[in-house]
């Protein structure tokens, strides 16, 4: 059996070769996070989420730094016209790359109060950004950089870049951390992370129904995850879901099966689905960035 996986349902290997490697393209950051594929280049683009820069990694230059410090940069997309969009712990803001390689602020609040710190997104194929919450980057001093939190709670929020309107999808969280949509954008799931800072805190994954496009209801449990925390996660076109946790990324089915996984050798953050046919897996863990090829595709852009 391959050292890279773990098979607890022989239907990972529809997924997975049984012979596939893990690959370290690079190291050398803090905290890896955020991972986002650039088709254009074959590219990454990545978060040292704790180092305050974000990276890129392409097969031709290796590494190189695009923006240092970054705001505490976190999770990053690509918007519907492949502008890259990102979440600013720092700022407490939705950030945005223009064509001309300004970044804009998006949003930094909600009812004229700021935001905790936004730490990971996802663009709908309507064009909104739907992005979590907590308050690490208040309350971690390797994340942000402080402050008082003005927001009740944290939440999950849909934001209409062109209108500006913004307002919560999901309020029943303790901190909600990873996200991202079902194939046909019906489901929304969301991790919370609240274990890693409060004792016998969540470290699940819920899944919500989508009404109407613009609203999150009827939240169940999709997966409790151990060891660790589940981060940052994917979905393929057949809606298996992809989850970080400490020592691997753990696949499920859409009715949350725990296929196996795929083991890794640091603590696993974030994934993300990209090569030129969208079936090669970036993992963001530890100090590096991975890629392991699959034999399935990813749904994002």
């Amino acid at each position: 059996m391959a050292e890279a996986i773990e098979i607890y349902d022989d239907r990972l290997l529809a997924l997975v070769s049984i012979d596939a490697s893990l690959q370290k393209l690079t190291n050398g950051a803090v905290h890896s996070e955020g991972p986002v594929y650039f088709h254009e280049d074959d590219s990454v683009v990545w978060s040292d989420a704790h180092g305050n820069r974000l990276l890129c990694w392409s097969p031709t230059e290796n590494v190189t730094v695009l923006r240092d410090p970054s705001d505490y940069q976190s999770g990053n997309y690509r918007d519907l016209e492949g502008r890259l969009v990102a979440c600013s712990s720092g700022l407490r803001a939705i950030i945005r790359r223009e064509n001309d390689g300004e970044w804009k602020v998006l949003v930094d609040r909600y009812q004229g109060k700021r935001l905790n710190s936004p730490n990971d997104l996802v663009v709908k194929n309507d064009g909104t950004i739907w992005f979590t919450d907590p308050p690490y980057g208040i309350t971690e001093p390797n994340q942000g950089y402080g402050g008082e939190q003005e927001q009740p709670g944290s939440y999950v929020y849909r934001l209409d870049p062109v209108t500006g309107e913004i307002y919560p999808v999901v309020t029943d969280m303790v901190r909600p951390n990873g996200l991202c949509f079902s194939p046909d954008e019906n489901l929304l799931y969301v991790s919370d992370t609240a274990a890693f800072n409060i004792p016998g805190g969540p470290h699940h994954v819920r899944v919500y129904e989508v009404v109407g496009g613009q609203w999150a209801k009827n939240g169940r449990l999709f997966a409790v995850i151990e060891p660790g925390q589940p981060d940052g996660f994917r979905v393929d076109e057949y809606g298996n879901v992809f989850i970080s946790s400490e020592d691997s990324v753990q696949v499920y089915t859409p009715d949350g099966t725990r296929l196996g996984k795929i083991l890794v050798p640091e603590v696993c953050a974030n994934l993300t689905f990209g090569g030129k046919e969208r079936d090669r897996l970036f993992i963001t863990a530890g100090h590096s960035l991975y890629a392991i090829n699959l034999n399935t595709r990813g749904m994002q852009r």
